[in-house]
Formats: C-alpha cells, sequence, structure tokens
C-alpha cells in the first residue's frame, strides 16, 4: 500500500484540536487555564467560520469544554496530557484510492523533554484515527506532525535536531528516516534544515520544528522565518536557511522561490529572545489563520501570505498566548483532508 501526504492546502474534511486540560504544562495556574483556553478558543473558533472543527477534550474538563466553545464545536472525549494536536495527532495521508488514511507516529513527549507528560497523548493519534473513521497506519518513526513541511508533491522539510535527535530516533541514519517518510507520507525529496528557532532549542521547546522555520504554500515555493535583526540569535539563520534554500529543488528538480516572511519586530518576552513566527499560520478552507502579535509587522506578513495564498481569507489571532506555551496556531492545529478524486 502506498501513501501520500495532502498539502495543507488541499480540501479538508475538518479540522482537529484539543482543549486545554486543566493542570498541564501549559495550564499550571488557574490564571494560565484562562490564558491558555482563550488563546485556543479563540483559534477554534475562527477556523470554524470555514469548516467543521472537532474538539478532543479531556473527559474531567467536558463540562467546562462546553461552557467555552460554541456549538458548532464538536467534542469528542479522550484522556489528555497537553493541547498541541499537531504533534500528538495522526498526519493524514491519501491511499492510492484517494481514501484518507492517519499515520500513527511514536510520540514521546517532545525527545523524553523531562518536564514532559505523554502517556495519554502518545495514544491520540489513534482516538482521533477511530473518531474519524480512517485507517491507521503504523509507524515506529518518533516524529511529530509540527516536525515535517509537506508540498503535497513529494517534497519534505526536516530538521536534523528533531528527527535525528537521540531522545527520539537513537541510532537511525538519515538514510532509514527518509525511507520511513517515504513510506508513510510518499516524500520524494527530503531537505534536512539544521535547526529551528533559537527559543523553540530552550527547555520548553521541540529541540526545532520545521513548522515555525519554513512553509511550502505551492510547490517550488517556500517561505522563510526572516530575522532581520542581528540582535536575535535567530538572524543567523534566518541568513544560513535563505541561502540552503535557494540552492535546494524540489521533488521535480525544480529551484524554489524563497519568500522571507518578516518576523515580528518585538524581540524579547519576559523569558528571553522570542520566536514568534508568522510561518507557524494554519492553512483551512478558504482561509489562513495568521498567527498575530499586535507588532507592526503583522499588516506586511499578511499582506505576503495573501500573495502566496491567493483566494483565500487572512484572518489574523492574537497568538501570543499560544507562544508563551512553546508554540503557535499551527502547532494546536490538524487538518484531515477530504478524499481525494
Amino acid at each position: 500500500m502506498s501513501w501520500h501526504m495532502p498539502a495543507e492546502h488541499a480540501p479538508h474534511r475538518r479540522t482537529w484540536m484539543a482543549f486545554p486540560p486543566a493542570g498541564s504544562q501549559i495550564t499550571a495556574t488557574p490564571q494560565a487555564v484562562t490564558e491558555a483556553r482563550t488563546a485556543w478558543t479563540a483559534v477554534a473558533h475562527a477556523v470554524a467560520e470555514f469548516e467543521p472543527v472537532t474538539m478532543i477534550v479531556d473527559p474531567a474538563d467536558a463540562a467546562a469544554a462546553r461552557t467555552w466553545l460554541s456549538s458548532a464545536i464538536e467534542i469528542v472525549e479522550a484522556p489528555l496530557d497537553d493541547a498541541w494536536m499537531r504533534d500528538i495527532g495522526p498526519s493524514f495521508v491519501h491511499a492510492a484510492d484517494g481514501s484518507v488514511a492517519a499515520v500513527d507516529w511514536v510520540f514521546n513527549g517532545w525527545g523524553q523533554q523531562e518536564w514532559a507528560r505523554w502517556d495519554h497523548d502518545a495514544r491520540i493519534g489513534r482516538a482521533v484515527a477511530a473518531a474519524a473513521g480512517t485507517p491507521v497506519v503504523e509507524s515506529a518513526l518518533v516524529n511529530e506532525g509540527g516536525g515535517i513541511q509537506v508540498d503535497g508533491c513529494g517534497t519534505v522539510l526536516v530538521t536534523e535536531t528533531v528527527q535525528l535527535d537521540p531522545y527520539r530516533n537513537p541510532g537511525l541514519t538519515k538514510a532509514e528516516i527518509e525511507a520511513e517518510l517515504r513510506r508513510t507520507i510518499g516524500a520524494g525529496t527530503v531537505i534536512w534544515l539544521p535547526r529551528g528557532l533559537w527559543r523553540d532549542s530552550q527547555r520548553f521547546g521541540t529541540r526545532g520544528h520545521a513548522d515555525i522555520v519554513a512553509a511550502l504554500p505551492a510547490p517550488g515555493v517556500v517561505l522563510v522565518h526572516d530575522q532581520r535583526d542581528p540582535e536575535h540569535p535567530d538572524h543567523a539563520l534566518s541568513r544560513q536557511l535563505m541561502k540552503q534554500l535557494a540552492a535546494e529543488t524540489d521533488w521535480a528538480g525544480k529551484p524554489f522561490e524563497v519568500v522571507p516572511v518578516p518576523a515580528p519586530r518585538t524581540l524579547r518576552d519576559g523569558e528571553g529572545f522570542v520566536d514568534y513566527s508568522y510561518i507557524n499560520h494554519y492553512v483551512c478552507n478558504g482561509a489562513v489563520i495568521l498567527c498575530g502579535f499586535d507588532d507592526r509587522h503583522d499588516a506586511e506578513a499578511a499582506a505576503v501570505l495573501a500573495d502566496v495564498y491567493p483566494g483565500r481569507v487572512i484572518v489574523t489571532v492574537d497568538a501570543r498566548e499560544i507562544f508563551a506555551r512553546g508554540g503557535g496556531i499551527h502547532c494546536i492545529t490538524q487538518n484531515e483532508p477530504l478524499p481525494a478524486r
């Protein structure tokens, strides 16, 4: 059986999310519960204007979830440790006949991080597949949805610090990882980026997910996080990635058009240098849900995305409370495609 992961901009059946459970790493205090749920539900309601949204909710939070979520949001109960659906959920793929299946990666708390819990989250991939009514594609690869970016035609972006992480996949070579990505998601060309953003490599980060530094909005086009301020440690990475990707080719052997997307002007928060990024947007039916930071570059980023996603509405949602917890809008959403015709 061959599998193929469609682009995020392909038509969706629905979006999957997870409701921030009380007592998780991102909801350690009553105030944090309110902040996280406010941010997550704002994204859910923005997406629900364009396509169905299903929210996985821990049974202990089911009553609370209904007070936060509109009746447009479907609720499915399953135990949760955290709420990063892109990473704990499955990656949906098409079979050769166009039907949909769900790749169930191994999830181990972003490389067995000492602060993480994943007993429940490691089972969410199967829970989502069961609720979606799709077969499961088993994989022994430790991987997260935020660790891969695809163009729907066989090009895949990954980072050396994630898929080659010794706490994720000890002993696996690049060739072995590429073979598993070929089997599970139809990877034809795998492009290895050296790392992710600086903040994403700190204590509460993922060790360098691809979906915060680069995105593939169309075949032959790559969006790159452009940190323009030399004071920020990501400035050098932005220059390195743009140079690398300008020299790469996609699955068809076509050189990339590299499109810089400005980083927000904001450089720091209370914890140090930020990883605020417009790259971590979510493409749904008819719209792009863009991370907003009340920043002077919000409008410039929206204009860039409007150009590369023609015909889609750009909806900006404040993502600062999501980033304060270690991710962005792309990290908390997972797209389930319609069957291919």
